[in-house]
């Protein structure tokens, strides 16, 4: 058996024991990541674990890679955010927390444009190369902030937080047009939510949170106030 068989094979298993069984079943975004190569946005130190149902450090000190949320997400869950976010071929997206630019990649796959945001310059820089050479040009990454999101460039589409938070900040949520959608993790340990926001009016936001999972903080955004005795 070759080397690319191997990797096929593992692909293969990824998507038909971890992402389908998360009930990720739109076939074309099954077919996305068949072919989106996975293993070419991962450190070249993981390689092995690109297919993995688990976190991969993007940074050599996986501690500080984890604590700071540099890390890539378990497949299963991209997918799922993915899926359920539904970015069309006519829309404009804001990620925010870039990572490896892999998600961008698959935001890319299905948007007319995304611009992604990632604060630590080096991830910055590895996000922006990985995306240049699989040829997104419809991918732009901004260094910077995303906290309070991207508000000259809006309104959004939609808007994914590639990351947890507490909870969603309003300056996000004013980022986006009528009948946008945003996603995100929300809550604290051990119980996080996927919650998914649309905007139905100038102030109006319907929210629905299907699913329960962890991811790693995003920086910079809010924290639930502590009282000390």
């Amino acid at each position: 058996m070759t080397a690319t068989t191997d990797l096929e094979r593992a692909r293969f298993n990824m998507i038909e024991q971890q992402i389908r069984p998360w009930d990720v079943l739109d076939l074309d975004i099954l077919a996305l990541l068949s072919h989106l190569r996975r293993e070419d946005f991962v450190p070249a130190a993981h390689k092995v674990l690109a297919f993995s149902d688990l976190m991969i450090p993007l940074v050599a000190d996986t501690e500080q890679a984890m604590k700071n949320g540099w890390c890539m997400l378990e497949p299963k869950m991209e997918a799922r955010l993915l899926q359920d976010l539904a970015p069309k071929a006519h829309e404009k997206v804001l990620e925010i927390g870039t990572g490896s630019g892999y998600m961008a990649a698959l935001l890319g796959s299905r948007a007319q444009r995304v611009i992604t945001m990632e604060l630590d310059p080096e991830l910055a820089r590895l996000a922006r190369e990985n995306l240049q050479r699989e040829g997104f040009a419809n991918v732009e990454v901004r260094e910077g902030d995303g906290a309070k999101g991207l508000a000259a460039e809006g309104p959004f589409d939609a808007i994914l937080l590639s990351g947890s938070v507490h909870e969603v900040p309003a300056a996000l949520l004013a980022q986006l047009k009528v009948g946008g959608r945003l996603a995100a993790i929300t809550g604290d340990e051990p119980v996080m939510r996927a919650t998914f926001i649309t905007r139905t009016g100038e102030a109006a936001y319907v929210t629905t949170q299907p699913w329960d999972t962890l991811a790693p903080r995003l920086a910079h955004f809010p924290e639930a106030s502590r009282f000390h005795f």
